[in-house]
This record gives C-alpha cells, sequence and structure tokens, in this order.
C-alpha cells in the first residue's frame, strides 16, 4: 500500500460547498492524507462567500459559471474544465458531492480519466426521476460512476444495495451538512442578515426559501400562500431570501412587495440563513440541505415539494410535505403556527439526518481503505 493518498474535493454550488466544508477540514487533519480542492463556480458569488466563510483555498478554480446558464452549458464547462485538472493532480480518489451538474459531470471527467470517485451524500433517491428535476437524475448517474458511496443514512444505503452496489463499497456516515450547520450555529459572531432590524421578536417568524426549477411553474400559487399566511390573526412575519432567477424574483416581488409582515431580500449568506433559521419558529421551503438542517436546532420544516428523497424526515416527524398548492401550504403553516401540540410534536422529533461527525468517518474510512487500519464504526440514528 502507499505511504500517503492524494484526495481531491471538487464542488461549485453554495449547497455542495456547506457540505463539502467539513470533509476538507477533515482531510486536512489526517497526516496521512494529501488533500487538494477544485471549485467549479457553478454558483459565483456564493461560493466565494462560503470559501471565505469556512477558510477554504481552492487549488483549481474552473470558474464556469455564466448569466442565466442552462444546465447542457454547466455541464460541459466543467467535463472539459476538469480534464486539465484531473491530469495535473493525479489524485488517488476524488470526493464530489450529492446532486449537483457540477457533481456528475466531475464525476464522469474522473471516470474518463480512471480516477477513482467517491460519492458523499450518496443514496438519496425520490424513484421519480423528474423530481427534484435534475437532481435525482444528477444522483443516480454520479452513482453509476462512483467506487465509493457515502451515505448519509440507512436508508440511503439501502437504495444503492439494491441498486446491486457492493455493500463493501458503501458506509453509512450521517450527513456532513450536519456538521457544517452545528459548527456555525455555535458561533457568537454570526452577522445579523439583512433588514433584521424589521422583525419583531415578539412575533413568530417563519424562513422561507423557495427556487427549485420544478417549482418555477407553481411559484405565484406559493407567493399568494405567503401573502396568505401574513395574513394570519397571529400575524407571523415571514423572511425571505429570494432566489435571483427571474423565474423566481419577479414573481416574488409582484406578488409580495407591500404585504405586511413580509421581507424580501436579495440571497444572503450561509452565516446569515443559520442565524435566521434559529431565530425562526418553523422554515418553509422548497430545499433539501434545509430539510436536515432546521431540525438539528428543533425547527419543524414544511417542504413545498411533492416529493422528497429525505424520506427519513417525513417518518421521524421532523418534516411535513405540502407540495405547491397554495391552500395545503397556508393550512400547514397555520397549524404550526395556532397548534401547540402539533408544533411540539414537529419540533422535539429525533433528527435522523447526523451527529456532527460524518466527515471525520468520512476520512477514516478512506485512510483504512487505501492506507490499510482500522474502519470507522458508521452512523447509526
Amino acid at each position: 500500500m502507499a505511504d500517503r493518498l492524494k484526495v481531491l474535493s471538487v464542488f461549485g454550488t453554495r449547497p455542495d460547498t456547506i457540505k463539502m466544508a467539513p470533509v476538507v477540514r477533515a482531510l486536512a487533519l489526517h497526516r496521512e492524507i494529501d488533500a487538494a480542492v477544485c471549485v467549479t463556480a457553478q454558483h459565483r458569488k456564493m461560493l466565494d462567500d462560503l470559501l471565505r466563510l469556512f477558510s477554504i483555498v481552492p487549488e483549481y478554480d474552473l470558474d464556469v459559471m455564466t448569466e442565466d446558464q442552462t444546465l447542457t452549458e454547466v455541464t460541459t464547462r466543467v467535463l472539459a474544465g476538469m480534464e486539465g485538472v484531473l491530469l495535473e493532480a493525479r489524485p488517488d480518489v476524488m470526493l464530489v458531492h450529492g446532486d449537483t451538474t457540477t457533481s456528475t459531470a466531475a464525476a464522469l471527467a474522473g471516470f474518463y480519466q480512471r480516477v477513482t470517485v467517491g460519492h458523499v451524500e450518496a443514496g438519496l433517491r425520490t424513484q421519480n426521476r423528474w423530481l427534484p428535476y435534475p437532481e435525482e437524475m444528477n444522483r443516480r448517474l454520479t452513482a453509476a460512476l462512483a467506487s465509493y458511496h457515502f451515505a448519509p443514512t440507512s436508508l440511503a444505503r439501502d437504495h444503492l444495495l439494491r441498486e446491486n452496489v457492493a455493500a463493501a463499497d458503501v458506509v453509512v456516515t450521517g450527513n456532513t451538512v450536519i456538521d457544517a450547520f452545528l459548527e456555525t450555529a455555535a458561533r457568537n459572531d454570526l452577522p445579523a442578515p439583512p433588514r433584521w432590524n424589521e422583525i419583531d421578536p415578539s412575533r413568530p417568524v417563519i424562513a422561507v426559501t423557495a427556487h427549485r426549477r420544478e417549482n418555477h411553474e407553481h411559484m405565484r400559487a406559493i407567493a399568494q400562500a405567503l401573502a396568505e399566511i401574513a395574513a394570519l390573526a397571529v400575524q407571523p412575519q415571514l423572511y425571505w431570501p429570494v432566489h435571483p432567477s427571474p423565474r423566481v424574483a419577479t414573481v416574488a416581488h409582484e406578488v409580495l412587495d407591500g404585504i405586511a409582515g413580509v421581507i424580501l431580500v436579495e440571497p444572503i449568506d450561509y452565516a446569515e440563513m443559520v442565524a435566521v433559521v434559529k431565530s425562526a419558529s418553523f422554515v418553509l421551503t422548497d430545499s433539501g440541505g434545509l430539510q436536515e438542517e432546521a431540525p438539528c436546532l428543533g425547527k419543524p420544516v414544511l417542504v413545498m415539494r411533492e416529493e422528497t428523497e429525505r424520506p427519513e424526515g417525513l417518518a421521524a416527524g421532523t418534516l411535513e410535505l405540502v407540495g405547491h398548492d397554495r391552500a395545503r401550504i397556508v393550512a400547514a403553516a397555520a397549524r404550526l403556527l395556532t397548534d401547540e401540540r402539533a408544533y411540539a410534536q414537529m419540533a422535539h422529533a429525533v433528527n435522523p439526518y447526523g451527529d456532527g461527525r460524518a466527515a471525520q468517518r468520512i476520512a477514516a474510512w478512506l485512510t483504512a481503505r487505501f492506507l490499510g487500519g482500522a474502519y470507522p464504526e458508521p452512523f447509526a440514528a
């Protein structure tokens, strides 16, 4: 066996940067690992903010982002850019994350260069290739290209085994997003989010995010639901950092500008979003990561999607699917705002997604696999 292990971590969007930051740190702490980072900058500004927050200095930067980029453009730029990076870096293993177009294109580039690929947050499935779009197919394609699979939960592991992935190549680690969220929430220097001075601390706050491609055609109904929620007798405050896509921002401002209790802001950085969730009563979202993050702090999550690849949260009671129907969204939010028992059931449910040590398990598993030694105990919720 070799004496050192060369690991290249690749990411490029806001979500996968958050989730890979603990892995980058854990790899750097291993004396047997030579760790490097390549960012694709699929999301440029949001990526740069997070690199500063987590003190990550990448060795490679593909800088692929263009205005209103298509999935095809991102895929081809990442695929072409990764070829040169891999020829120069010559890693023993390349780590990609989750369900982004960056991850799938990078994994394909790794396959072309005969580089072993490890998939962090592997095995999530809705079993509907169109929901979420394009993430569900990104996950499946990346799994087919990867040699090693770091599954966040036992259910994710079971999905992979049913797809004939060898059991020896799958390890349950917990989700690295929990590592990042707990570490950030514990900081005493979290910045105040924009316009937070307008929040009345005596009234409930609902943290909102909505941006998924499959929800673009439903964005007006979602915005109208938020207007109805703001008009409820308990006078909740809705805080929404609005995605810059014209398919989201244009509709949000058309429907909600001037509505009392609704605060629309430009996209905020990760540390600010953690601060928002800490202060919120609950979260209303179509994002993936928040389904795992918010329950860390006992915050219920209403998921504005028809399917979720995180059914563990549904089973545990930390999540509720409310879809994109206006009436369903309003009814679920009203229940959490007025029914103390319903709120407590979700707020006190056990988060099934991790214990804050997922990144350590990934680094330890890789060194055991490549360099020998004891494998880490898998995560068990």
